[in-house]
């Protein structure tokens, strides 16, 4: 059973990610349309959609909202920590106690 505090965590990661990536999104719509003069994709996996513009961007968007998310997420655990005096508890390491 989690804890108040893993539960809070959970939710602020969740959130954090979610909020990250949403952004992420818009600003990898927006550099794709400027670079390419086309708007992105609807569904690489479409049979006419070119194979290498389906491949870009998919490397460009994967790309974009992982690192976004994981930005956003070191920073929310660097905020739980500051608050609660810990890490949060999905991300301590087996030598570090509660």
């Amino acid at each position: 059973m989690a804890s108040g505090g893993s539960k809070v965590w959970t939710v602020f990661s969740l959130v954090s990610a979610l909020g990250a990536a949403a952004l992420a999104k818009k600003a990898i719509d927006r550099s794709w349309t400027i670079a390419t003069g086309k708007k992105p994709p609807e569904n690489p996996a479409d049979p006419d959609v070119d194979i290498w513009e389906a491949v870009a961007w998919a490397v460009a968007s994967g790309t974009a909202i992982g690192l976004a998310r994981m930005i956003a997420q070191r920073r929310a655990a660097s905020y739980y920590a500051r608050s609660t005096g810990h890490l949060p508890p999905d991300l301590r390491k087996d030598h570090q106690e509660a």
